[in-house]
């Protein structure tokens, strides 16, 4: 057994070398982590202030909503105490008026009490008159034939929106009269057609 020391030779050079590299990949990682924010990398909230978000669409409003704003100039309809007085009033101005008719013609017997029926009958001779029937004899008949066609689309208007809600016989006058008026109306039609004649443009003589 040999007393002589031993000794451990270091390279201080490469412990430097490593020293460095070590140094080299921590300032590494350090400007990574700060890259991002020193170039401003990664989403920002950018904030414009001429720019504003477009807001987001309202709700589509009601047809009858709608059918209200479209008419404005409409007046309220009134109400149901409102309606009630008006006819209770009605009803009295009206009696009243049968009473003086009565007292002038006292052979005159009582109106008929008006229905649906009546309704029907009327725009029915209406559009006849207009298409120039109850012409006395030897006078030459006064035709409309435009307010003729008028009535006759206001009595299909009421076939349309009385539709479902009629008795049988109520059905059955409205179906009838409507079918007779327009079938003389493509009578008379077809007459001014073929005498080449213009229909006026206003109530007058043909």
């Amino acid at each position: 057994m040999t007393d002589t020391p031993k000794f451990e030779v270091i390279d201080r050079r490469r412990m430097k070398a490593e020293e460095e590299q070590e140094a080299s990949k921590t300032e590494a990682s350090k400007t990574v982590e700060q890259e991002p924010t020193e170039r401003g990398a990664g989403p920002r909230l950018v904030v414009s202030e001429g720019r504003r978000e477009p807001e987001p669409a309202a709700p589509e409003a009601p047809a009858a909503v709608q059918e209200q704003e479209a008419e404005p100039d409409m007046p309220p309809a009134p109400t149901a105490e409102e309606s009630l007085q008006q006819k209770a009033a009605y009803d009295a101005s009206s009696q009243r008026l049968e009473d003086l008719v009565r007292a002038q013609n006292p052979a005159m017997g009582a109106p008929p009490q008006m229905n649906f029926e009546h309704l029907v009958q009327q725009f029915y001779v209406t559009a006849m008159i207009q298409m120039g029937a109850g012409a006395q004899e030897g006078q030459r008949p006064q035709v409309d034939i435009l307010g003729a066609r008028t009535t006759i689309d206001m009595l299909g208007v009421l076939a349309e929106k009385t539709r479902g809600n009629l008795s049988a016989v109520e059905d059955r006058a409205i179906q009838t009269v409507l079918f007779e008026a327009r079938m003389a109306f493509l009578e008379l039609t077809s007459m001014i057609t073929l005498k080449g004649m213009q229909p006026p443009q206003t109530p007058g003589t043909l």
